[in-house]
């Protein structure tokens, strides 16, 4: 029998991969949402509903980043609370992160399926694409409270020492996910309302399952306790995961960039060749959020423990398996780009070549984006929201818009397939100043 991994241990890249695997495991089922729904929908809706959900997916992501932000933020307090000693504190705030994602959620769904129309409008729907925005939109929204404490268990899971039931609530809401989407879309025929249906039931699976738990009594080191809503802890909070909500906002600002640009350059081809993009970058990328995750409560206790030690070797072995892991998903991505383009897009020939091709020009974004995404998570559960922020502000809004709009204007389409690149080229250099500055404060080097 295994003996439980815990926070305060030292982590060899054994036990460090071991207690971070489950976050790991946990992100890339919850991008696999999208990647279904965009599958089925593209493959027996079309490829105008395809490009339509794809049109409206970053106005969705930027109202369930709410949950990321508060997530993030709200464990690395819980955490460093947990590192001093005092579990009925931390209980207080872990509760009171969940009570302020419920109530955020309910406020946004409102919002959002009200504005879901004129929102289609500004990011450029055009009349074929305009309903299937808005029908996609509003199903999905309705289920954004969900949405959100889904991703705040996600993290919440791995501060309370069990990572594993995380995953085994978010794999149930991905199976649910994908079996819907096949019942719905592939065998009923209901088209973006089918995919919208299956991803929300799913959300309720991943999100109502985790609130049960925390809610009875469990072995776990949290547990969901009355409290009352105090404002210095939660805007310490949510100031310190805003870093998570900005790379969301800014991936989803950048994401309706890329779409003006690509209707401009290719029409609606493009912005299905990015949506088909899109989606294997969120399983991709979910393996470095995943791990950001996972580690960052370990960073988080060791930082209120004062334990310098700690910090350094987690910083050292992270930094290593960035680099190591960002290698292998470059080179996994050029070489599969065909066989992944002709799984969404292999029914039109002249979209399967576009989509290659700027597949093997989009795969080394890879490279230095496991990197910038750790350093931008160690810098949050340093409980520095600021520098974290600061590097997912320039990395995923100023350089990624910079390039996708200049680079263009002298290389035609492939600069846009190129941006990306250099914009993590540009945040690598950052992240690596913020590192190193930082090293006398936290004594981490």
């Amino acid at each position: 029998m295994k003996v439980q991994i815990q926070l305060s241990d030292h982590f060899t890249y054994k036990k460090l991969l071991r207690f971070t695997l489950p976050s790991v495991i946990m992100m890339v089922f919850t991008s696999i949402y999208g990647v279904v729904d965009g599958f089925f929908v593209s493959n027996f809706a079309g490829k105008t509903a395809f490009a339509a959900i794809n049109l409206i997916m970053p106005f969705v992501m930027i109202l369930g980043g709410m949950g990321f932000m508060v997530g993030t933020g709200g464990t690395a307090l819980v955490s460093l609370v947990l590192g001093t000693g005092d579990r009925g504190k931390a209980n207080r705030y872990f509760s009171m992160m969940i009570y302020l994602t419920f109530i955020m959620g309910l406020v946004l769904s409102a919002a959002g399926i009200l504005f879901i129309r004129p929102v289609s409008v500004l990011l450029g729907a055009t009349a074929q694409m305009m309903e299937d925005c808005v029908l996609y939109g509003r199903i999905v929204i309705a289920f954004t409270s969900l949405f959100m404490l889904q991703n705040v268990f996600q993290s919440f899971f791995i501060a309370a020492e069990k990572p594993q039931l995380g995953l085994a609530a978010t794999v149930s809401a991905g199976i649910t996910n994908m079996v819907l989407d096949a019942l719905f879309v592939g065998v009923f025929r209901w088209g973006v309302a089918g995919a919208a249906l299956a991803t929300g039931i799913s959300q309720c699976v991943g999100g109502l399952f985790p609130l049960i738990y925390f809610i009875r009594p469990n072995t776990s080191l949290l547990r969901l306790t009355r409290t009352k809503l105090e404002i210095a802890p939660m805007l310490r909070a949510c100031g310190n995961g805003s870093s998570e909500l900005m790379s969301n906002i800014s991936a989803s600002i950048v994401s309706i960039i890329y779409n003006f640009q690509l209707l401009k350059y290719v029409g609606e081809d493009g912005v299905s060749t990015y949506g088909v993009l899109m989606y294997v970058q969120f399983i991709f990328i979910a393996i470095s959020i995943g791990y950001s995750i996972g580690s960052a409560p370990i960073v988080s206790y060791h930082l209120g423990a004062g334990n310098h030690t700690e910090l350094k070797n987690m910083l050292q072995k992270s930094v290593l398996l960035s680099i190591g892991s960002g290698i292998i998903l470059t080179l996994a991505a050029y070489i599969l780009a065909p066989v992944l383009s002709d799984i969404f897009v292999g029914y039109d020939q002249g979209l399967f070549e576009l989509t290659c091709h700027a597949f093997r020009l989009f795969a080394f974004s890879f490279l230095l984006a496991g990197f910038n995404i750790f350093v931008s998570s160690f810098f949050t559960a340093l409980n520095n929201g600021m520098v974290s922020a600061a590097i997912s502000f320039m990395r995923t809004l100023i350089f990624q818009t910079a390039s996708v709009l200049i680079l263009p204007l002298f290389f035609g389409v492939d600069g846009i397939w190129w941006a990306i690149t250099v914009a993590e080229a540009c945040a690598c250099a950052l992240s690596v100043f913020f590192i190193w500055t930082g090293r006398k404060k936290y004594r981490y080097i």
